[in-house]
């Protein structure tokens, strides 16, 4: 067997990060073979793409028998686009998996001696997306114009993302719109740095139904912004259309980001509600993208917190690193003596202050800037530092500067589980033994996880 060859596969296994194993020949035994997003059960036919080191990498181009307890999927493009991954599977079977991996990778750092809670399921497994990031392109080169996500195995072709579901269908209505309303407009081709249309950002609170559009452009010609805005008003949308801004950006990064905004409709904000606090909600601002699965998500980290805290004779100060618009620190600041939260995102920052003073929260404070230098200057002695940071984890130079507040109680919230497994051996180094360690299903259909881990410090 060597690179190229086709070959039927039958998948025995399933490994983080979301790849099929199963056997292929090689000589006169055989060696494993790994397929994206394949799942147990499925037989394939597979073109090898690598072979070495005793092992190989296939790329599927035909699924030759379903796995038997597989599930029909509901997205006209599964499959084919790179939005998710796991349709075919039921929610409890692939969060098992899941959880089996998030296990088996902490196992490998060497991190075993703790209580091992039942994984949550979300409470939506479809349509629960709060914010979704769209871009334009074409299927094909020179295709008509198209407004969704990367297909697998063609970063420059677009598929349309009228029916995702993993959005509600207001999202739906308002692509399908802005495709036909910029059709013929020329969209801004990742290669040539030419062309107009680039993104299209879309954010629906949960709880208040209030929609944001954020549509991306570059300054290399004008649109109609008021005829657009006609359009999306026209459109029969079950939430509220409050915000419409036009962004421009003509950075070369392929990140929807603006260089300057246009309010088009409303002030730039939408609102949102977690358990029993309000958010204010900006263009770009990170909030979890999930909210009823957000909602079980921080019942969960309060619940880690107060079995950290429970023989405490007063209330914690505690530090929430990563804080975004400030949700985890606002939840918990009634348990809590003091908030400090950190954020290098500015603007959410603004909002996370904006947000407490609604609420009425007195003891929260919110600082803008790097973790990894903002933690370096905080005097305050915190009793509980709850981490949740990007999905790259915690950033090296920060590490130290983190460990050195020695807190009795750290709260990890990761959400990916190799960033986690690298991470936590820092801890134990640092003195911190491991009470429990849960799994929350934030994202159905794929292979992301939430985890949450709560550290003591051992008492000399």
């Amino acid at each position: 067997m060597k690179k190229g060859d086709c070959v039927d596969l039958k998948i025995e296994n399933m490994v983080y990060p979301g790849k099929g194993v199963g056997w292929i020949p090689n000589g006169d035994g055989q060696i494993p073979c790994s397929v994206k997003g394949a799942v147990t059960g499925q037989t394939l036919r597979v073109r090898i793409k690598k072979k070495r080191r005793g092992k190989a990498e296939g790329q599927c181009l035909e699924v030759l028998s379903e796995a038997p307890d597989a599930r029909m999927s509901v997205c006209p493009v599964f499959g084919r686009c790179g939005g998710c991954t796991y349709q075919n599977l039921a929610p409890e079977t692939l969060l098992e998996v899941k959880d089996r991996w998030v296990m088996d990778l902490l196992k490998d750092a060497g991190i075993t001696d703790f209580t091992h809670l039942p994984a949550l399921e979300s409470p939506q497994t479809l349509y629960y997306r709060n914010k979704m990031e769209f871009s334009f392109g074409d299927a094909e080169p020179g295709g008509p114009l198209t407004l969704g996500f990367h297909e697998k195995g063609h970063f420059y072709n677009i598929l349309n993302a009228d029916a995702c579901a993993l959005a509600h269908p207001d999202f739906g209505k308002i692509v399908s719109g802005t495709r036909r309303f910029f059709e013929g407009v020329p969209y801004y081709h990742k290669r040539s740095h030419e062309g107009i249309l680039r993104y299209l950002v879309v954010r629906r609170g949960e709880a208040t139904g209030e929609i944001l559009v954020n549509l991306i452009t570059s300054t290399q010609g004008d649109i109609d912004g008021a005829g657009y805005l006609h359009m999306l008003q026209s459109l029969d949308l079950e939430g509220q259309l409050t915000t419409v801004i036009h962004s421009l950006d003509d950075s070369v990064a392929d990140v929807a980001k603006a260089e300057s905004m246009k309010m088009l409709l409303g002030d730039g904000v939408i609102h949102d509600r977690i358990l029993d606090v309000d958010f204010e909600i900006t263009p770009f601002s990170f909030l979890q993208t999930n909210t009823r699965g957000a909602e079980v998500l921080y019942t969960a980290v309060r619940k880690a917190v107060q079995q950290g805290t429970a023989d405490f004779d007063a209330k914690p100060v505690l530090f929430d690193l990563y804080c975004g618009v400030g949700t985890i620190g606002q939840i918990l600041s009634p348990f809590a003596e003091k908030v400090v939260g950190i954020e290098l995102i500015s603007e959410a920052v603004e909002a996370a202050r904006v947000n407490a003073a609604v609420n009425g929260l007195t003891n929260c404070q919110f600082i803008a800037g790097d973790v990894k230098t903002e933690v370096g200057k905080l005097s305050e002695k915190p009793d509980v530092i709850v981490l949740d940071p990007p999905r790259e984890g915690i950033q090296p130079k920060a590490m130290g500067d983190v460990l050195s507040f020695a807190p009795p109680v750290f709260v990890y919230v990761s959400c990916k589980a190799s960033s986690l497994s690298r991470d936590l051996p820092f801890f134990v180094r640092a003195g911190y033994q491991f009470k429990t360690v849960q799994c929350v299903d934030m994202f159905p259909q794929t292979p992301h996880v939430e985890t949450i881990v709560l550290m003591s410090r051992v008492k000399e």
